[in-house]
């Protein structure tokens, strides 16, 4: 299909309309955050990770996002079983990698959970993306030491090997199916300075996976509402803590016009 700023509005009516349940096994830190994210932008949030639970949930979830950013032996169990009923039961699947490239353990533990079952979207930023492909690269914690525009062709093979859409986040953002490469241009340097942004990002995929199934788009539409949404809100900040209010108010008003005036999305190629 086409992407374009009508597109995007059409899959934003759909979660305004349906109400979408999202379950997420994320991170201490992001958890409020992601929670009113996915309030203001129309979903319905769970954040759920009991291993006694997950799989419960997940059939009555629309989408699953799994989150690795605070890892902890019963919460890994945990993101196993609810993959693995996801895959079962047919539910898209948003995988984050948080710092794989910063210890062995979360890497070991993404490629444990990746065995499990084949997500619908990995996102993450360029060090991450590139240390799945290239275990040697580190990061600096959670954050990227590489600029997004370094990680395509990672991510392009990535997503073949995979058989997902990877979508590498950053200044630009590159969303791929290993054969289309998109770039949509967006956001502001200023939500680099709010924690859990790029969690937020992942969380608005599983939403917009939620009411459309075809991976490409549906990535590529919530990463252009993230982006406008900061954009928007990084005109009316004063700094970091305004921001993030601001970004929820964004996200709660957005319409299809300032979407048509903000979206910058950009076929760049078609891989042979």
């Amino acid at each position: 299909m086409e992407i374009t700023a009508t597109s995007v509005w059409t899959d934003l009516e759909a979660i305004r309309t349906q109400n979408p349940l999202i379950q997420n096994i994320t991170n201490y830190v992001v958890m409020n955050n992601t929670a009113n994210a996915l309030l203001a932008l129309g979903a319905s949030p769970a954040m759920v990770h009991a291993q006694e639970e997950v799989a419960n949930f997940v059939n009555i979830a629309s989408a699953l996002v799994v989150n690795i950013g605070t890892l902890s032996a019963p919460w890994v169990t945990g993101m196993e079983v609810a993959m693995q009923q996801a895959a079962y039961a047919e539910k898209p699947v948003v995988l984050d990698p948080v710092g794989v490239g910063a210890t062995p353990y979360r890497l070991h533990t993404v490629q444990k959970l990746l065995s499990q079952s084949t997500p619908s979207v990995i996102r993450g930023n360029a060090s991450e993306i590139k240390a799945l492909v290239e275990h040697h690269v580190q990061s600096k914690g959670v954050d990227s030491t590489y600029s997004s525009d370094t990680a395509v062709e990672a991510a392009t093979q990535l997503a073949r090997e995979i058989g997902c859409v990877v979508v590498v986040s950053g200044a630009k953002d590159y969303i791929t199916d290993g054969t289309q490469v998109l770039e949509v241009e967006g956001g502001h340097p200023l939500m680099g300075k709010v924690t859990g942004m790029g969690c937020t990002a992942s969380a608005l995929i599983g939403a917009f996976l939620a009411v459309n199934p075809d991976a490409l788009p549906a990535a590529t539409h919530a990463m252009t509402v993230m982006g406008i949404a900061g954009e928007l809100a990084a005109a009316k900040s004063s700094g970091p803590g305004t921001l993030q209010l601001h970004f929820y108010d964004a996200l709660y008003q957005l319409t299809l016009e300032q979407i048509e005036a903000h979206s910058r999305i950009r076929m760049l190629k078609t891989v042979d």
